[in-house]
């Protein structure tokens, strides 16, 4: 009985697919070089992926329904405000920003678990209006919950995360039904909203790294440095790749924070095309697990909630792949479930551990869905 409900509660499929992902990130930071400054990547990751682990499994036997109750996700929002809040006052500097606290050997970036929280209060907002969704208001009401923890995280300045926060918005908006008019209605204030923030928000290296996207060589020496280093790193790992252990755009620390934000480059230097197609497809075939899941969910709120966590998956898969290859902004965004870091890994799985508790009370799979499944379809 016990192992009957145990398969009924978790996705393997899912699980089969994700493993080999978070191992490509070991397996990546095995083969560095770290310094004594920066201690051992491979290490900490381990046992930051057995803490993310247990947070799964314990999660996926949590009934999640009372996140359905409005002022429990209320409390949530306005706790993890406050943490952003106090991020200002206690936080410790990172890379020019302050997105951590730290404590003794260990750090927490609260913005991570923040995107969590976003989905899943819009996914409560717009499984009560969705009959109504038709209603603009309800676009800009929606969009005051993503704008509070946008400009906390912002202002750190945290620009990347800030980022994935307005996506997690505009994807979730388009899933629950807006109409075409008022799609472009959003666009339009994005446009008027982008140049607004260039003209008095943005900082000059933030500037920089949007005018590095238009044009990358503009400033190779400076600006641009990461990216042409990351795009060397892609490109030199060829068809096959050099090799684990080999790739020298890491080992000799040409390619800055490889270990984070630069973990796909390191990753195809050493592995190569082949070896990034492969990963990619691990991407994907996650990411329709997660859709399939949403699919069955027992209500708009657990459909909502799984659509709003792949948006938050691909977010992050997009715009990392892309910086790394030199056709997006550098903006400090991890690849999920392979770079370096505990708040990020840990976030990914409680989330895929909240959706294994929704998919264990999901509406059962139509029989040709099941047929389907197993005949691989």
């Amino acid at each position: 009985m016990v192992r009957a409900f145990f398969l009924k509660k978790i996705d393997w499929l899912l699980v089969a697919f994700v493993l080999p992902i978070t191992l490509a990130g070991l397996f990546t930071m095995k083969s560095f070089v770290p310094s004594e400054s920066e201690g051992n990547f491979f290490g900490k990751q381990i046992i930051w992926l057995i803490i993310a682990l247990a947070i799964f499994f314990i999660f996926s036997f949590v009934d999640f329904r009372f996140l359905k109750r409005t002022n429990i996700l209320v409390y949530l929002f306005l706790f993890f405000s406050g943490i952003l809040l106090l991020l200002f006052i206690l936080g410790h500097v990172s890379n020019g920003a302050k997105s951590w606290f730290s404590l003794g050997g260990f750090s927490f970036q609260p913005s991570d678990m923040m995107k969590l929280v976003v989905v899943l209060i819009l996914a409560k907002y717009f499984s009560r209006r969705h009959v109504e969704i038709a209603n603009i208001r309800h676009i800009f009401i929606s969009a005051l919950y993503a704008l509070v923890p946008f400009l906390l995280v912002f202002f750190q300045p945290d620009f990347g995360s800030a980022i994935i926060i307005f996506f997690i918005w505009l994807g979730m908006t388009l899933v629950s039904g807006i109409s075409k008019k008022h799609l472009l209605m959003v666009f339009i204030g994005g446009v008027v909203a982008l140049g607004i923030l260039w003209l008095f928000v943005f900082a000059p290296y933030q500037k920089a790294r949007i005018v590095n996207f238009i044009n990358p060589m503009t400033n190779i020496h400076g600006s641009g440095y990461n990216a042409l280093q990351s795009t060397i790193a892609v490109g030199s790992g060829q068809i096959f790749g050099k090799g684990l252990g080999f790739g020298t755009q890491s080992r000799l620390k040409f390619l800055p924070e490889y270990q984070t934000d630069f973990i796909f480059a390191a990753f195809a230097e050493e592995w190569g095309f082949v070896g990034s197609l492969l990963l990619l497809l691990l991407f994907a075939l996650v990411i329709w697990r997660i859709l399939r899941i949403a699919y069955h969910g027992e209500s708009n709120f657990e459909m909502l909630f799984g659509m709003g966590i792949a948006i938050y998956f691909m977010s992050h898969i997009l715009i990392n792949v892309g910086m790394n290859i030199g056709v997006m902004p550098v903006t400090g965004i991890t690849l999920p479930f392979m770079s370096y870091g505990g708040s990020h890994l840990v976030t990914e799985f409680a989330a895929l551990g909240i959706l294994m508790s929704m998919r264990g009370y999901g509406r059962p799979a139509h029989r040709d869905d099941m047929k389907n499944e197993f005949l691989g379809l």
